[in-house]
């Protein structure tokens, strides 16, 4: 397998991924990560045991605020979103939280001393963060908006490289006229048809 230069399996990085979706599970071991399947059993437990007990060294967070495993939190958001408008803003403005078991077991995930960087798109105005084990652990959090700018210039030669060393020719599992949108999110969303990526042509 060519990989990129300044991929993190090129220079000799492990690799572990965490995820309950079959097809992202199977893409990710074709690339070379060693998978851990969320659904089959005690994820941190899995973790541990690849890493000696030590936990990762550095662990990328890309759930979000739909992780699955929040019981409380899911069901206060579905409450909330039957108020009228008028109610539900302030609230979701001031008091919302988000799911956040993908972000927690970040937290127990990475070793101490560890960088957890967080990608997946978070809201709450009020989640309940860690911070006894975060400051226990001694952990640095980076986190925030894409910065496209900042590495376009190193990703958009290895985009137009006709060895396309990224995959990206084959990353799109569907290929839709874009008046099928709607049904795609929706197919997309409910995880079916082996779904990962959706290209839409106008």
């Amino acid at each position: 397998m060519r990989w990129p230069h300044g991929s993190p399996l090129l220079r000799g990085v492990r690799v572990l991924g965490v995820d309950l979706v079959p097809e992202r599970l199977a893409r990710s071991a074709s690339l070379g990560v060693e998978t851990i399947d969320l659904s089959a059993g005690d994820t941190l437990a899995a973790i541990r045991d690849k890493t000696a007990g030590r936990g990762a060294d550095a662990v990328m967070e890309a759930v979000g605020m739909e992780a699955h495993g929040s019981p409380i939190a899911e069901t206060a958001q579905k409450i909330v979103g039957l108020l009228p408008k008028a109610l539900s803003r302030p609230i979701m403005t001031n008091a919302s939280t988000d799911r956040l078991a993908a972000l927690d077991l970040s937290f127990h995930a990475v070793r101490r001393g560890g960088v957890v960087s967080i990608s997946g798109v978070y809201a709450g105005a009020a989640d309940p963060f860690s911070m006894q084990l975060i400051f226990d652990k001694q952990l640095t959090l980076r986190m925030g908006q894409a910065n496209v700018k900042r590495w376009v210039d190193d990703i958009l030669p290895l985009a137009l490289d006709d060895a396309d060393p990224l995959g990206l020719e084959t990353f799109a599992t569907h290929h839709l006229a874009l008046d099928d949108a709607p049904a795609a999110y929706e197919m997309f969303q409910k995880k079916q048809d082996g779904a990962i990526k959706v290209l839409f042509k106008p």
